[in-house]
């Protein structure tokens, strides 16, 4: 099993950046593919951003260009790097990671952007 904890939420006015990191633990490789999803309210859990083992990325249209994925597989640590951030990336973000039929999610940190 593996264990997720992000960190770097907060409330910010929009154009500002974020970074988000989820720290793993427990039974994480670097095969394990990792991504970002966020939960706004009344929403549905969607997906934000993902990176392979391999270090390939894909994204939301509605981050591209302003959103971008990396990871530091000696520190089991993905993030997700928010640069002109708008009201409507107002979430619930949360880490996942995933390897065949494991699919391990973190608690969420909240992002608001708000002026």
């Amino acid at each position: 099993q593996v264990q997720l904890v992000e960190s770097g939420g907060g409330l910010v006015q929009p154009g500002e950046s974020l970074r988000l990191s989820c720290a793993a633990s427990g039974s994480i490789n670097s095969r394990y593919v990792r991504g970002w999803y966020r939960q706004a309210p009344g929403n549905e859990r969607e997906l934000v951003a993902v990176i392979t083992s391999s270090g390939n990325t894909n994204y939301a249209d509605a981050v591209k260009g302003r959103f971008t994925i990396s990871r530091d597989n000696a520190k089991n640590t993905v993030y997700l790097q928010m640069t002109n951030l708008k009201p409507e990336d107002t979430a619930v973000y949360y880490c996942n990671a995933k390897l065949f039929i494991q699919n391990d999610w973190g608690q969420g940190t909240k992002v608001a952007v708000s002026s």
